[in-house]
């Protein structure tokens, strides 16, 4: 990868709580990162950041392509723009 390609927004899926033993809520968190150890450092501190008690990482990945619905483009377009997006919903069963 040469100083002109962009990386490619990393998406972590997982689950949050936060209070300890309360509620869960699903989760998708993307970000730019230099390697995968850094966009987990990187979403646990951001996770902690807000607030969320505990945190359950399931699987990461890189993105090919932008989302199409909302709220994930918006969250990808942050990503892009260096933020570390949180993107939060209830779980179905």
């Amino acid at each position: 990868m040469n100083d002109n390609d962009q990386r490619p927004v990393t998406v972590i899926v997982g689950r949050v709580w936060r209070k300890k033993g309360g509620e869960s809520q699903g989760v998708h968190v993307m970000l730019v990162a230099p390697d995968d150890d850094s966009a987990v450092r990187l979403t646990l501190e951001a996770l902690a950041r807000e607030g969320y008690a505990e945190v359950e990482l399931d699987q990461i990945g890189d993105m090919e392509g932008s989302p199409e619905d909302e709220p994930h483009l918006s969250a990808w377009q942050g990503a892009l723009e260096g933020e570390v997006s949180i993107v939060t919903f209830n779980e179905t069963f």
